[in-house]
């Protein structure tokens, strides 16, 4: 670690920086474009583009991700670690808390130095260089580069700036359920809507209820990532933190998951959401239109079959066992993490195998993934999957966490 952290003090006296963003989503894309005018070459990733995370990163004197969830941190990352050299500095930006900050750490190489440094703002301080930037970890070698999206918080070791951002989020997601329930109640009590955005924009919650006035058309922090962050700060003691949570959740799996936080006033006023309600997460390759990858019914999340597919409905890994169990897997993890749930929810999971006599590749690929006491669990051979090439599907069963805990 000496080593990494000398590289980084010689380099923060340069201004240009060859940096590498692996993430090109609503943030991600506004932030990777101020880097240039900074003065710096940047090589920009995302997912579906053809180019590997491990290409993206070639030559990067600094690795930036700004990913959706700590699954996907995880996979791109460990995708990139072929191309990562020694003395490289990662910062890693998305939110993901510090649970899986620590697990970053332990899966880069020691030559290869860490940072987290998530942002609070959303999509317009993100293209004006407005951001908060909330850094834990050693920052003298990317102290200047962050810079550029805002003002720099340093909150002291490895992981405190993904403490900070979770407990922040604990206040603000909640603070904006809490308004729709109150838009809600006033509509029953025949409140005037105005009005009380009026009466409310004198008090401390006045910011979050102007936004309520005219709700944004366009997605500034996605419904589905406040859920997300509420699921990461998630502790025994915050129980309303717990309700606002599976306030969320319900309102994703309604399909608003796309939309605005400010959408769950309509969700909370909009009555009773349907029993079965489709789940197809945008960072898994959509299905042919037959079928939902996933939906979820109560406290249960139903998961279509998962094959090898990637973008183009190609079939990844044609004849090789464990790279198909690899990506089927890295599949599931997505959407479990849509709905808030791990591995460790698998209630039920079955598997069709082409070729039982590959069952140990596939076993070995599955023990990566479920840890500690298996789920109910069946296995099967079949002559033929959906696509010539496919060698196995896996279809499950997951446990949700159960509404107001």
């Amino acid at each position: 670690m000496q080593s990494s952290r000398l590289w980084n003090a010689w380099h923060c006296r340069f201004t240009e920086r060859v940096i590498a963003f692996l993430g090109q989503g609503r943030m991600g894309v506004l932030m990777a474009r101020r880097l240039e005018p900074a003065g710096h070459k940047v090589t920009a990733w995302r997912r579906g583009t053809g180019v590997t995370p491990a290409a993206a990163v070639d030559g990067a004197e600094l690795v930036i991700t700004m990913l959706s969830d700590p699954a996907a941190v995880r996979e791109v990352l460990s995708a990139a670690l072929p191309g990562l050299r020694p003395g490289v500095t990662v910062v890693e930006m998305s939110t993901i808390g510090p649970e899986a900050v620590r697990e970053l750490r332990a899966l880069l190489p020691p030559e290869v130095g860490l940072v987290d440094a998530p942002v609070l703002g959303s999509v317009g301080p993100a293209a004006e260089g407005t951001l908060t930037v909330l850094a834990g970890g050693d920052v003298s070698g990317c102290r200047e580069v962050l810079s550029v999206f805002g003002s720099v918080r340093e909150l002291g070791p490895l992981g405190s700036g993904a403490a900070m951002k979770l407990a922040v989020m604990s206040a603000l997601v909640p603070a904006q359920v809490l308004l729709a329930e109150t838009f809600a109640y006033g509509v029953a009590h025949g409140v005037d809507r105005d009005a009380l955005i009026d009466v409310l924009s004198g008090t401390p919650l006045g910011t979050l209820a102007e936004r309520l006035r005219v709700p944004p058309t366009e997605t500034r922090y996605s419904l589905a990532h406040a859920a997300k962050d509420l699921e990461l700060a998630a502790w025994a003691g915050a129980p309303v933190a717990g309700a606002a949570r599976a306030r969320l959740q319900d309102a994703r799996a309604a399909g608003l998951g796309e939309r605005d936080v400010t959408a769950i006033a309509e969700h909370v006023g909009g009555g009773t959401r349907p029993r079965a309600v489709p789940v197809n997460v945008a960072t898994v390759p959509a299905t042919n239109g037959a079928y939902s990858h996933a939906v979820r019914a109560g406290d249960l999340l139903y998961v279509s079959g998962q094959a090898a597919f990637d973008e183009q409905g190609n079939v990844v890994g044609e004849g090789d066992m464990t790279a198909q169990a690899e990506h089927v897997f890295q599949v599931v993890s997505r959407i479990l993490a849509d709905q808030g749930a791990t591995f460790g929810d698998i209630a039920f999971i079955r598997t069709y195998l082409t070729d039982m006599d590959k069952r140990v590749e596939y076993g070995r690929v599955r023990r990566k993934y479920i840890t500690g006491t298996p789920p109910a669990s069946t296995t099967v051979e079949v002559p033929r999957l959906f696509m010539p090439g496919l060698l196995l599907e896996v279809d499950l069963v997951v446990a949700l966490t159960p509404a107001g805990r």
